[in-house]
């Protein structure tokens, strides 16, 4: 049946697998996508949203690199918002929400239209794995073996999923779909370490039986922006409100009353669940002085009826639930779609694994997505990308391919999971990167698009794109530089914003880099909007050629300080290095070195549990 022995299996096509599949294929690997059921792919399992703090970020490197995450979220999006706007670019990120059922349908479509890229719908049972610890392809729960030269398991909550509804307990990897079984033990089998998670949702109700008027309402931005750097999509012309309402006291005492079955606190759920998005019943017990909490509600798509109610996740009974949120305001009447629900789930430990997101244990196997303990659709279709990725470069013999906390979120994301591990669902923050203002949203195309361009990943459109992208901004910048202007023109705009009064002609690029003064300031003063339309600079050009003069000190200091730790990662440590040999490590160095064995002194210095001192020892004894 399966004569062909593929270059890439990829199991799973939720966003991990998704996106793996379609990095693999376009960089002219022959890919087989398997998944229980071909009508899910790309599903959002949870909120119809895309982006947000730091995961906004994580979508445009995504689209940089050439991934498909962007684009699909601009086609299928019914709401754009900038969040942050407030504070300074490095914080700024973009959230959309999104049609639920176009979203899938348009992940579909893309892939099909995908070149060497393979379907099939059934469940994966186990690995094909030789006696020397290599891949050698998947066997199905028909029995039918297909043979490959690497794997990515991108298995999601699918692995001895279990969930949860108050005291009533079933098998299944998401509402109306079974649980994923036979991988977890055959891994372990294999040396695997594993663990259980729990993650969770809220209840889909009927928007006809809603009183929005009751709610404040959340439209979208007055000029919306996009995800993808290229012009295959644009910005929404019309968008779909929010609204949000609020819990009471009240309804946290109707909440109360089904404590006792909830399997959050009667000992059902015993694994860990996300800190940053916990549970309404976990939310009114661990802040208890709070009288209510934000609910918002979210349409599920431009023409359906369902919602979703973004705060209200929950595992408590289904009556519980149905009562205390008719007791919220617009709720009233509420009708639901389905209750809320809990789910547990197996992952691997990511310390297991290497920077590429090959397994350390088994040779050409890849894990991405929730079976490495991460959260949110964004944080897995990276690393479904970089697996995606690495497993093509593997087939074709060349070098991997890894990210620096330096260069993106996503480097960030898995250099965390890779020496820090995680014991709870793992989410992206803007807090977690160290260098957050060189890895902004606008900027995410200069740092990637030319390193995924090399891959063959990323188009020669998109790379010119990137290209002319920078010589607009460039030359903006420098005509800043070199363009003076007198003190007539320029105190109206400084009195305006409260700044100091210029007592001679100054370079533009001096009086633009002031705090108070933008980009639209600028446009008043002679020859800036002459220069902007002869060169027919777009908004994206105009952005970034405002922030790399407001910011210019910032950013330098930044690339200072991540060009001297970068040194470190100059530092490799050889495979076979014995840490048992020096005497003056620490007990619980030499334990996490030896269990992580990271491979460069700039990853070992990451490593909870290894002090300065402990790379002090490790710089002389490798300089020896």
């Amino acid at each position: 049946m399966f004569a062909q022995k593929y270059d890439v299996i990829v199991v799973g096509a939720g966003h991990a697998g998704s996106e793996a599949a379609a990095a693999a294929a376009n960089m002219g690997c022959s890919t087989l996508l398997v998944t229980m059921n071909l009508q899910t792919i790309g599903q959002m399992s949870c909120n119809p949203a895309m982006g947000g703090i730091a995961k906004g970020q994580i979508v445009r490197e995504i689209d940089a690199m050439g991934g498909y995450s962007g684009i699909i979220t601009d086609k299928t999006a019914i709401q754009f918002k900038m969040l942050n706007k407030s504070k300074g670019p490095a914080m700024w990120s973009p959230r959309a929400q999104s049609d639920r059922m176009r979203f899938a349908e348009t992940w579909r479509l893309m892939l099909e239209q995908t070149p060497n890229l393979d379907f099939y719908q059934e469940m994966v049972r186990s690995l094909l794995v030789d006696s020397k610890g290599k891949v050698k392809g998947v066997r199905t729960s028909l029995g039918i073996e297909i043979r490959s030269k690497t794997v990515v398991l991108t298995n999601g909550t699918f692995l001895n999923g279990l969930i949860h509804i108050g005291e009533k307990q079933f098998g299944g990897g998401r509402a109306g779909e079974k649980a994923a079984t036979g991988i977890t033990e055959q891994l372990v089998e294999l040396g695997f370490d594993s663990g259980r998670m729990k993650t969770g949702t809220p209840p889909r109700v009927d928007g006809r039986s809603l009183d929005h008027s009751k709610m404040l309402e959340q439209p979208g931005d007055d000029t919306p922006q996009k995800f993808s750097y290229l012009d295959e999509t644009s910005p929404l012309a019309h968008q779909r409100s929010c609204h949000m309402s609020h819990t009471s006291p009240l309804v946290h005492d109707l909440l109360r009353e089904g404590f006792e079955r909830s399997p959050m606190f009667n000992g059902s759920i015993k694994s860990i669940g996300p800190r940053y998005c916990p549970s309404i019943e976990d939310k009114i017990n661990r802040f208890a002085d709070k009288e209510r909490h934000q609910l918002f509600v979210e349409p599920e798509g431009w023409d359906t009826v369902e919602v979703y109610v973004n705060g209200f996740s929950t595992s408590l009974p289904e009556e519980v639930q149905f009562k205390a949120l008719r007791s919220v305001v617009g709720f009233e009447n509420v009708k639901f779609f389905r209750p809320g629900y809990a789910i547990e789930y197996d992952y691997f430990p990511p310390t297991q694994l290497k920077h590429t997101l090959e397994t350390k244990l088994v040779n050409g196997l890849y894990f991405a997505g929730q079976i490495n303990g991460t959260t949110g659709y964004e944080e897995a279709a990276s690393q479904g990308l970089m697996a995606g990725i690495n497993a093509a470069l593997k087939v074709k013999e060349k070098e991997a391919f890894t990210l620096k906390r330096n260069e993106a979120y996503i480097g960030v994301l898995i250099d965390d999971l890779i020496t820090k591990g995680t014991e709870e669902p793992y989410r992206m923050f803007t807090s977690r990167a160290e260098y957050r203002t060189l890895l902004r949203q606008d900027n995410a195309d200069f740092r990637l698009t030319p390193r995924s361009h090399a891959l063959g990943l990323a188009s020669d459109a998109r790379m010119r794109k990137m290209e002319q992208k920078r010589a607009n901004a460039n030359a903006f910048i420098n005509f800043f530089k070199e363009t003076s202007v007198k003190p007539k023109e320029a105190n109206p705009i400084l009195e305006k914003r409260g700044s100091a009064a210029m007592k001679q002609s100054d370079k533009m690029f001096k009086i633009f880099s002031r705090p108070k003064v933008r980009m639209e300031d600028m446009m008043q003063i002679g020859g800036v909007k002459e220069f902007v339309k002869e060169h027919q600079l777009d908004d994206e050009a105009m952005q970034q050629a405002e922030i790399q003069v407001k910011y210019a000190g910032y950013i330098e200091k930044e690339k200072a300080n991540a060009d001297k730790l970068s040194r470190l990662e100059d530092i490799k440590i050889p495979d076979s290095f014995d840490y048992g040999k020096l005497k003056s490590l620490s007990y619980e160095a030499k334990e996490k070195l030896e269990n992580i064995r990271p491979t460069t002194l700039s990853q070992a210095s990451r490593i909870s549990g290894v002090s300065p001192s402990d790379i002090s020892v490790m710089l002389v004894y490798m300089g020896r």
